[in-house]
């Protein structure tokens, strides 16, 4: 067996990104101790019974203490706290990165707060689901998906290889990004869709002359594949939106624009324009298929692929 890369590694939040590190962690063997933190001490005391850790404890100084990697794993808007609260307890030549969906915001919070001699490199494994909590982790998370870095300048050459390597030995392909670059990327492939499914959902739930037994009923129509979006994580992505306010403003008023385009493409009856889009659309899809980020089987694969139990 491999000797583990990390002698301690601490998770400050134990939710579904968290809570699938700590797993995948302990299969592949990357770490001798895994120290768990959450303020909330059901959730604590529900990664207790998972058996996530070796540790655990409400008070993220004591998690991070001796730690030679810190992950830490909140909502975006809580990276500034989270950060001032562990730095007096962090030890000099420990690696302190994040998984947070929006980089420029979490870096201008955390970056201050960080000791000479710690290595901070900014994160973001785009790999999630829908759900939330301890619970919902599993190991196989990461594979295949892209963990982002975003470094700050003089970021140490030898730091950022070993968190690369951890992350591919978690099963994710590397990348690295300007944040800024990062945000904009991420407004369109991720929170732009999180928000209009969001709305679409909400705009159903308002409707007087649909019932919500007949939305419901006829979900399969298109609807509820909306409403897996719109299942995630209210905290999370009240935060993205409050984070990443430029460019997700930026993306929602070229879709506006794209929008009215296709209104009066509708209105005037125009096929040729509406066959044109569908079809580039369309072609999107397969390509997302021949780079490996989706599988081409019905129902988007979401039945095909079921995770095992406690995985």
């Amino acid at each position: 067996m491999t000797s583990p890369m990390f002698e301690k590694i601490a998770l400050v939040g134990i939710g579904l990104i968290g809570s699938s590190l700590a797993r995948v962690i302990r299969r592949e063997g990357l770490a001798r101790h895994v120290a768990i933190s959450t303020r909330s001490a059901a959730t604590l005391k529900r990664a207790e019974e998972l058996g996530l850790g070796d540790s655990y404890t409400t008070d993220a100084r004591v998690a991070v203490r001796d730690a030679d990697l810190i992950i830490v794993s909140v909502p975006v808007g809580s990276s500034g706290a989270v950060a001032q609260e562990i730095a007096p307890a962090l030890k000099p030549g420990a690696i302190l990165t994040d998984v947070g969906s929006t980089k420029a915001s979490v870096i201008a919070q955390m970056q201050p707060h960080v000791p000479d001699g710690v290595h901070f490199i900014p994160g973001h494994p785009l790999a999630g689901t829908e759900k939330s909590g301890p619970d919902a982790g599993f190991a196989d998370l990461f594979d295949n998906r892209w963990c982002i870095f975003t470094p700050v300048p003089g970021t140490d050459a030898g730091a950022l290889e070993r968190l690369s390597e951890f992350w591919r030995r978690c099963g994710a392909n590397i990348d690295t990004m300007d944040p800024q670059h990062h945000d904009m990327t991420l407004a369109i492939v991720s929170h732009l869709p999180h928000i209009i499914a969001y709305n679409i959902v909400g705009t159903a739930d308002d409707l007087e002359s649909v019932t919500k037994t007949e939305v419901i009923k006829y979900s399969a129509s298109g609807f509820r594949d909306f409403t897996r979006l719109a299942a995630s994580d209210p905290t999370m992505w009240r935060d993205v939106c409050l984070h990443n306010k430029d460019a997700i403003l930026e993306m929602l008023a070229r879709f506006s624009e794209d929008l009215a385009f296709l209104q009066r493409a509708i209105r005037w009856g125009d096929g040729d324009k509406l066959f044109d889009l569908f079809t580039r659309t369309r072609a999107v899809r397969r390509s997302i298929i021949e780079a490996g980020q989706d599988i081409d089987v019905p129902d988007f694969g979401r039945q095909a692929v079921e995770h095992p139990k406690g995985s």
